[in-house]
């Protein structure tokens, strides 16, 4: 199936418009580099129309659904975006740089978060709380109002199908504002909800660069609650205009995910998890696993097979549906580069990189692995964003533990080991928003709720608790006597 849209375009209360100032961005294909196409520059004005428009939309049709009639439309948002499946694939693929069976798992996600949500929607109670006699208590939950939601361009539709599914299951109207890079299929999502019947201002897209149309949507004083996800950086400046409003925020920021393999490991099982979580969409990944924490005992053993499995690994164009794709772009291209080069001019032992398959003149930079890496060292502290992975030996169960919690971040964790007494001591010594024991990711299951500490933020998305985070506890009290 096809569906038409005009990239050039964003929706605005059921409008499709071109930005006021008739301004455009180039969209550039990673893996030619290439002219794609061309984007709608959306400015503080365009934002304060689809803020409007989202408020009229929360007075009007979408205000006055029940919860059983939102669900529904999301479950019809769901079944259509399974129909639109494959264009959703190609379209990100050639956006983001994504190989063809990784663009096409974040096609299946967004449908299936569309499905969660929306039998979601009616199932989420208030509670009648026990108090003094001649009292009946009970709570309520209420959307905030209209929901701010920026959008990163490492993984567009998962993020959309898990913030803006949530804010519309529980009634909010949402803005949203996906990040320049990758607009796409934020686009073509907006379309299909429209096809499915949600009503005109319930979402509305405003595409654009950070500094304009972000900073302007994060500091407007007519939104509710803001969902952002991206780098610490910025996330900081979110919250921090936020602030001025007095607006709650969701913040899904960095990470330095370790995986912890102990000596008694399964390694056949461990192994597809160790490098697949490291290299996935180019290592362009907040959870990423870009640390590999191994015990002495199996440390030659592991790496061994780590060395064997990254010399096999091909790099290409996204179209080709190899192993890893290209970078976003040129910038992140270059940044990723010069974490490489930093190592090699620190000394440390480059055990293996992947093959380039490509003559394209992509953003493509090959998987690089670095043995023997100190905790310490910059490439083991710092968020890369590319497909590089350290390996870094420890003695101990007290040593994993404090080389995985010595970073800022606390997003993901995995930890490989069949030693059942020390998966539950491991499972209370680790900070991290997710624990993964014998896997890692959980198949990316859209029920587990998702989130960080630290400097990898605050706040959950994905599974109900999204839903308790986009509305307001409301405790109604009753005196009769």
């Amino acid at each position: 199936m096809t569906i038409s849209f005009n990239t050039e375009q964003m929706l605005v209360g059921g409008k499709w418009r071109n930005a006021e100032n008739g301004a455009t961005i180039d969209v550039i294909n990673p893996s030619t580099g290439k002219l794609l196409c061309k984007i709608a520059r959306g400015s503080a004005n365009d934002v304060n129309m689809a803020v409007k428009e989202a408020h009229k939309a929360l007075k009007g049709d979408w205000g006055k659904f029940t919860a059983l009639e939102r669900g529904r439309v999301l479950t019809n948002i769901g079944r259509k975006l399974v129909e639109y499946e494959d264009e959703l694939t190609v379209l990100e693929s050639k956006d983001v740089g994504k190989p063809l069976k990784q663009a096409r798992a974040d096609a299946v996600a967004i449908a299936r978060y569309m499905e969660f949500y929306g039998g979601a929607a009616d199932k989420v109670m208030g509670h009648t709380i026990p108090y003094l006699d001649g009292y009946t208590v009970y709570t309520l939950r209420e959307p905030h109002g209209v929901t701010g939601h920026i959008v990163p361009w490492n993984y567009p539709m998962q993020i959309i199908g898990r913030s803006v599914g949530a804010a519309l299951a529980m009634g909010n109207t949402c803005v949203l504002k996906p990040a320049e890079d990758a607009c796409l299929t934020a686009l073509l999502f907006a379309r299909i909800a429209e096809e499915a019947g949600l009503p005109k201002g319930a979402l509305n897209v405003v595409t654009g660069l950070g500094n304009e149309a972000g900073a302007a949507l994060s500091g407007h004083p007519d939104i509710q609650h803001i969902s952002f996800t991206g780098s610490v950086a910025v996330g900081s400046m979110v919250q921090k205009a936020a602030a001025d409003n007095i607006v709650p925020v969701t913040l899904e920021l960095g990470g330095k995910s370790p995986q912890i393999v102990f000596d008694d490991a399964d390694l056949d099982a461990a192994m597809p998890f160790l490098v697949g979580a490291g290299i996935q969409n180019a290592g362009q990944t907040c959870s990423a696993s870009s640390r590999l924490l191994v015990q002495s005992g199996i440390y030659d053993e592991l790496l061994k097979r780590l060395v064997d499995r990254y010399q096999s690994l091909e790099v290409g164009p996204a179209i080709d549906d190899l192993d890893v794709g290209p970078l976003i772009s040129a910038k992140q291209k270059q940044l990723v580069e010069g974490y490489v080069m930093n190592g090699i001019q620190n000394g440390l032992t480059v055990a293996a990189q992947g093959k380039m398959v490509s003559a394209e003149r992509g953003f493509y930079v090959r998987p690089t692995l670095f043995a023997d890496v100190s905790p310490q060292h910059k490439l083991a502290r710092e968020e890369i964003f590319g497909p590089i992975q350290v390996v870094i030996p420890f003695e101990s169960e007290k040593e994993a533990i404090e080389i995985a919690n010595g970073t800022e971040y606390g997003l993901v964790t995995g930890v490989w080991t069949r030693d059942g007494g020390r998966q539950m001591r491991m499972a209370k010594a680790i900070k991290a928003g997710q624990l993964f024991i014998n896997n890692y990711g959980a198949g990316g299951g859209v029920e587990l709720p998702f989130g960080g500490i630290g400097k990898s933020g605050f706040g959950r998305e994905k599974g109900l608790e999204a839903l308790y985070g986009f509305s307001v506890l409301k405790t109604v009290a009753v005196y009769h006597g």
